[in-house]
């Protein structure tokens, strides 16, 4: 019974810091897009993303599902996991 729970709370303890991670790489995705959107219009376009989010840049085609011609903070936050 002890080990089943410790391995109950392993597994909790697990969830509770991956989810802290997550909690803050999208906090800096966030904070990057906003930085290099440079107009404010909640969307980069590969110049935008060129200048300010260069992994963004080298992967924005795959981003780019729908071929916009931009992406989203959502969209980048949904290809970083």
């Amino acid at each position: 019974m002890l080990t089943k729970l410790l391995i109950l709370l392993a597994c909790i303890l697990t969830i509770s810091v991956a989810h802290a991670d997550d909690s803050a790489k999208s906090k800096q995705i966030e904070e990057k897009f906003k930085s290099a959107d440079k107009n404010g219009d909640g969307q980069l376009t590969l110049e935008e993303a060129k200048a300010g989010m260069p992994k963004v840049a080298r992967g924005f085609d795959k981003i780019d599902v729908d071929k916009k011609g931009y992406v989203t903070v959502d969209q980048i936050k949904a290809m970083a996991n």
